[in-house]
Order: structure tokens, then C-alpha cells, then sequence
């Protein structure tokens, strides 16, 4: 079935023709997920471009020994797969629902067939592309590199600017999933979120958290 909005919030839109638009919403169709579920996992051949109409959805790797780690989450407007459907024909990691989201399917041939004969937007794609890599270097440097503060203060951060724009927010991970983000162990993670909760630093219950003192957080992300 396809959806004649489905590409409407599509990246970079005002460098595409009405017909090449109309192209992709002809080789376009939106499929709905619960939270929790798997959108496509590591190791699945690639198959479509994938754009979130809605929801949150994280991106992760799986290793040894069932260990995980959170790559990014990503949110309305935004592709998710990109990384391997250009680099490879394999996913080279697995994403997941993190509640009820809907994903517009882009044809992989049509989207081809856009990025050869519209230079402008494929540079744009280029762009993000590369963003996309470089800002996943960096976390995982951070992680290699910040003392256990510094990385909980990267991971309040990333939710009150990059995802939610405020400084009150629900997590939408559980504790796990949260020390998987930040690339520690789930104690050490409750532990130094009480001790910033016992500093004053944050306000925290159950999932809500209000960041109290956006200066020392960030500060402490600073410092590592």
C-alpha cells in the first residue's frame, strides 16, 4: 500500500523536483512497529532506505558474550540504516522500536536512481552520511577515553539537546539499556546517577529526570 505522505518529511526535500518526489512516494510504502520491536537486525541483507515518519529508535551492535552497545537513537525525519545500505549489502547492526514508530520504506533502486541524477542531494546524503559516522567515532571515544561522570554527563546531554530540546525528560531506556548507551555496567550507571541526584546535579524519579544544574553536567562532560 503506498502512502502519499510517507516522504514528506524526507531530508534535504527542497532540493528535489515535484517529479522526483513523486518518483519516490511511487516506490515508497510506511509500515508501523510496536515498542520493542525489531525493525531489521544485524547481519539482514539490506533491502530499502529507511526514513522514521515517527517514533524513537535506537541502533545498536551486538557482540560476544550477548554484550550490546547503543550506537545513536533517531528520531523523526531521520534515516536509520544508512551507514550499511551504502557501505554494504549486510546490516552491520540492529535496530529496534523504542516506542510505537513508523517507518517510510524508500525503494533502494529508486533512491539510487535520485542520488545519480540530482548531484545537489547527493552531496547532502554524502553529508550526513559522514556525520553520521563521525558522531558515532566520537561517542565511542568518549567512551574509551571520559572517566564513568563524564560519559552518564554525555548521555543526560545527548537526551535534553539532541532528542527532546529540553532539560525535563522521561528516559526511554531502561537502566540497562542506559549503561549500554554510555558503555559502562548497569550498577555503575544507578550508582553515579544517585550520586549526582544526592549533588544536586539532577532530580530524579523512576524514568523522569530534570537536569538541575546544566552547568556542571556540563562541565563534567567536558572535563570526561
Amino acid at each position: 500500500m503506498h502512502e502519499g505522505n510517507c516522504i514528506e518529511q524526507i531530508p534535504f526535500a527542497s532540493l528535489l523536483s515535484d517529479s522526483e518526489i513523486q518518483e519516490l512516494r511511487e516506490h515508497s510504502n510506511s509500515i508501523r512497529y510496536k515498542k520493542k520491536d525489531v525493525i531489521f537486525r544485524q547481519d539482514m541483507r539490506t533491502s530499502h532506505i529507511m526514513l522514521i515518519i515517527n517514533g524513537l529508535v535506537k541502533t545498536f551492535k551486538e557482540g560476544r558474550s550477548e554484550r550490546t552497545i547503543i550506537l545513536k537513537l533517531s528520531s523523526a525525519g531521520e534515516f536509520i540504516g544508512m551507514l550499511s545500505l551504502m557501505g554494504d549489502q549486510i546490516y552491520q547492526y540492529s535496530a529496534s522500536a523504542l516506542d510505537d514508530t513508523e517507518i517510510c520504506m524508500i525503494d533502494y533502486q529508486a533512491f539510487r536512481n535520485l542520488i545519480i541524477g540530482n548531484g545537489k542531494y547527493a552531496l547532502e546524503i554524502m553529508n550526513l552520511i559522514s556525520r553520521e559516522g563521525l558522531y558515532i567515532f566520537d561517542r565511542l571515544m568518549s567512551q574509551s577515553h571520559k572517566q564513568l561522570p563524564g560519559r552518564i554527563a554525555d548521555v543526560l546531554l545527548y537526551f535534553a539537546t539532541r532528542i527532546y530540546g529540553d532539560t525535563i525528560f522521561d528516559f526511554p531506556l531502561t537502566r540497562r539499556e542506559l549503561a549500554e548507551l554510555a558503555g559502562t555496567t548497569k550498577e555503575s550507571l544507578i550508582r553515579t546517577l544517585s550520586e549526582f541526584k544526592n549533588d544536586r546535579i539532577i532530580r530524579l524519579d523512576g524514568s523522569r529526570v530534570e537536569i538541575v544544574s546544566m552547568d556542571i553536567i556540563k562541565t563534567l562532560s567536558e572535563l570526561g
